[in-house]
């Protein structure tokens, strides 16, 4: 059974960082697709970013260079560093992971995760002004 498991929400002053990470469990990412979602106040949930096993990251249109998606094979986590800060990008947090198909299809994406990604249960950010 995949489990995914997110850490390193909290609440953070504007312009201020974070860092969330992601461990799995009964799930390797370097199998797959993998990334971040976030749900803000308001808003439907939206993509945020995801990497492939080659490294290659997409990422949202409101990232505007804030955000970065890495990976750490050896532990088999995932993470979001997350900087410059602001209110708006208060909200749940997130991680999901899919496995490649038996067929040639390597494309990650958010829609990709959408699908039948298997996803955590969230971590809380709270950016304050």
């Amino acid at each position: 059974q995949v489990k995914l498991v997110e850490s390193g929400g909290g609440p953070e002053q504007a312009g201020g960082s974070l860092r969330l990470s992601c461990a799995a469990s009964g799930y390797t990412f370097s199998t797959g697709c993998m990334g971040w979602f976030r749900r803000v106040t308001g808003k439907e949930r939206e993509f945020v970013a995801s990497m492939d096993t080659n490294g290659f990251t997409r990422y949202g249109d409101f990232m505007q260079g804030r955000f970065t998606i890495s990976h750490d094979s050896a532990k088999n986590e995932q993470y979001l560093q997350m900087s410059n800060l602001q209110p708006e990008d208060t909200g749940v947090y997130y991680c999901a992971a899919r496995p490649w198909g038996p067929g040639p299809n390597r494309y990650c994406s958010g829609g990709y995760l959408e699908e039948r990604g298997n996803w955590g249960q969230g971590t809380q950010v709270t950016v304050s002004s």
